[in-house]
């Protein structure tokens, strides 16, 4: 769709804007409908008390929640309110991802802008803008500039999300564990601890409801809590050091809140609300942006076949990554990251994180040649630089950091903040840790470097504004299957993050392991089997995917091939059928040819199921490479056979496939007309 009938659209559509936004109950209340007329957002004032409502299909999905601000001075804002304006306007507009689940995003609402005033006291202004789309809404605070609001501080917000029934809920806990790196739990609603958000809610008749937040700048990290173990849902913003929860000076603006309302995981898990949430692609030329699948010595290191830091065992060494720069280029592969290749990983570095350097290599790291080297294979180096939560040594030294990536032709960088506190004080979803992010990431696109971040604030959408941000961790991902006293992930987790942590956006998950021996935690392992682990690469989604195991694990194994040729890159994504904890299949058609790639997964348990094709092409057929689980497979007791079996396919096949426990199956589909 071109930019002209992009306009257009958005002219005619402010024509139309009275017959989606009426007054329905007098001037106190205000009704918003989405496009398709079927969720409605109403607004009302009771007494002065800003609250919001939502229903779709003519049920009641947010009772009336409150909303409104608590000051650090003991003063609010969140009372004795009038309206004195509303407007109104709608949106329509196609556009296009530089990488993504899908190429094109329908970004499709109606909006309005509701503006208070205290009727007392200082007389404050403040507007709530309401988003409503077909598959759910947003909504944001304004703060405009004003006379009696200029600098000032929260210390708490009042948004509440108000559910009609006790609903079960998969959840983390937002302070318990660190980095949101906990495995979820499903419990009701009022039974919640402080958790983080995406949390998402199962209804009882079978739809899906998730909260969450979009565009988070300059603002802390909104948690969620049960007020007295009832079902309505309070915020709880990610506090400073000091206790304030946001410094702000107007004009000032909150980040979104969203919530998603979904019939089913398909409509879950392609609710783009989010990111179109946040603001179009500030970056001009995203040529420089690609997708990759990538390798390294990080999975080496776990198992302690090498070391970050320096010594016999050192596993950054130009040697070293010679190695996995040709098993790259011989594999398909397009980049090699080296971690502990730069000073500061000798001692206690977690503690002493300032002591880092971002641009001096140790002795056995020679950054010009293997620059040379990785070149001359078509190969790209992924920089690594690990703070150790020290964000100010970090900043320090950012600019220079990457200018040296960009100019040794490092296109990537996954960062690192292994540490309870940024700077031994802040949080990482505190105002402070969100701010920080930004920074990385504004500052890595002027030197056209992508970032992959770990231990993140959790993603909000803001990939779509800055497209260089390509995936972060902010989940319990594979590492913990090399070293966590608990033995591992169990294999229910990963037919759980999809639709949690996973409705954020893109996770550096990190599997793609053959060999489940663990020399250092042998009661620790990965809790798979090999074919569920190339099922994986489609089920969960990042346009950067590591192919963690040793070189040595994956040569003669007819099994590597599906990660060979499986792309990060993707034109459509269907969720076909699962169930949030016990199983789900994925199909993905590449973006760059007619092929179509299915992973299907299960948790503990096996099981049959029949996979329908119908999302092929009526008019082609297709050799389908199927990967998948022997009889006697079992994660446990023998997780390494993967049959590999052809048949031709076309939109009418159905497969009868047999996962084992812990099983999955992956399943190439290869135009041939």
């Amino acid at each position: 769709m071109n930019k002209m009938k992009n306009q257009l659209l958005k002219i005619n559509y402010l024509f139309v804007a009275v017959f989606f936004f009426v007054a329905c109950g007098g001037n106190k209340t205000q009704c918003l409908t989405s496009p398709d007329g079927n969720t409605v957002v109403s607004f009302t004032l009771s007494n002065g008390n800003a609250l919001y409502s939502v229903r779709k299909d003519g049920k009641e999905f947010i009772k009336d929640s409150r909303l409104g601000f608590l000051f650090s001075n003991g003063d609010s804002l969140c009372a004795a309110f009038n309206i004195i304006r509303t407007t109104s306007a709608s949106f329509d507009e196609i556009w296009e991802q530089p990488w993504g689940e899908e190429i094109t995003v329908r970004n499709h609402y109606n909006e309005i802008k509701i503006e208070l005033q205290e009727t007392a006291g200082e007389k404050r202004l403040l507007n709530i803008i309401f988003r409503a789309f077909d598959d759910g809404i947003g909504f944001r605070y304004e703060f405009p500039e004003q006379e009696n609001l200029k600098t000032f501080e929260i210390a708490g917000e009042l948004t509440e999300f108000a559910l009609p029934e006790d609903y079960q809920a998969w959840s983390i806990p937002a302070y318990k564990g660190e980095y949101y790196e906990s495995l979820y739990k499903k419990s009701p609603i009022s039974e919640l601890d402080t958790v983080c958000s995406p949390l998402t809610i199962e209804t009882t008749d079978g739809g899906y409801i998730a909260i969450h937040e979009a565009n988070l700048t300059d603002y802390a990290a909104m948690n969620l809590y049960p007020e007295n173990g009832s079902t309505v849902l309070k915020t709880d913003l990610t506090p400073w050091s000091t206790g304030i929860k946001v410094y702000a000076q107007t004009p000032f603006v909150s980040p979104w809140r969203t919530i998603i309302l979904a019939n089913d995981l398909n409509e879950l898990v392609n609710s783009r609300i989010m990111l179109n949430l946040n603001e179009p692609c500030k970056i001009e030329d995203t040529s420089w942006i690609h997708p990759a699948k990538y390798t390294g010595i990080w999975w080496a290191i776990h198992q302690e076949k090498y070391t970050w830091s320096q010594g016999p065992k050192h596993g950054a060494t130009t040697k070293n990554v010679k190695e996995y720069i040709d098993f790259a280029a011989t594999h398909h592969l397009q980049g090699v990251l080296a971690e502990g290749w730069n000073q500061g990983w000798d001692g206690d570095w977690v503690s002493n994180g300032f002591d880092f350097s971002f641009t001096k290599p140790y002795p056995d790291f020679d950054t010009e040649e293997l620059s040379r080297y990785a070149s001359s294979k078509g190969i790209a180096l992924i920089g690594h630089h690990e703070t150790g939560g020290s964000t100010l040594n970090y900043e320090d030294q950012m600019e220079e950091a990457f200018a040296y990536c960009n100019k040794w032709g490092i296109n990537s960088v996954k960062t690192g903040y292994v540490n309870r506190f940024l700077d031994k004080k802040e949080r990482h979803s505190s105002q402070y840790g969100v701010r920080h992010y930004r920074k990385v990431i504004e500052t890595a696109a002027k030197y056209h470097i992508m970032i992959d971040n770990h231990e993140p604030v959790m993603p909000t959408g803001l990939q779509r504004t800055y497209p260089n941000l390509m995936s972060q961790e902010g989940v319990r991902g594979q590492e913990y299957d090399a070293w966590s006293r608990d033995g591992g992930n169990p294999p229910e987790h990963t037919t759980i993050v999809p639709f949690t942590r996973g409705l954020a956006g893109p996770m550096d998950f990190t599997f793609g392991t053959f060999n489940f021996d663990n020399p250092v935690y042998p009661q620790t392992r990965v809790q798979t089997t090999i074919a569920k682990q190339l099922a994986l690469y489609v089920v969960i989604y990042s346009p950067l995917q590591m192919v963690s195991d040793l070189p040595e694990n994956y040569v003669n194994n007819p099994a590597f091939e599906f990660i060979e040729v499986v792309p990060v890159d993707w034109e459509k994504t269907i969720i076909q059928e699962g169930i949030i904890g016990d199983y789900v299949v994925t199909a993905r058609k590449d973006k760059h040819s007619d092929d179509w790639f299915l992973g299907a997964i299960t948790d503990e348990n096996a099981r049959n199921l029949k996979i329908n094709f119908s999302f092929l092409d009526e008019s082609k057929t297709y050799k389908a490479k199927i990967f998948r689980d022997a009889s006697d497979s079992n994660w446990k007791t023998n997780p390494y056979p993967v049959v590999i079996e052809e048949i031709e396919a076309d939109a009418h096949t159905i497969l009868d496939l047999y996962l084992a426990t812990g099983g999955g199956a992956a399943i190439w589909i290869k135009n041939i007309d």
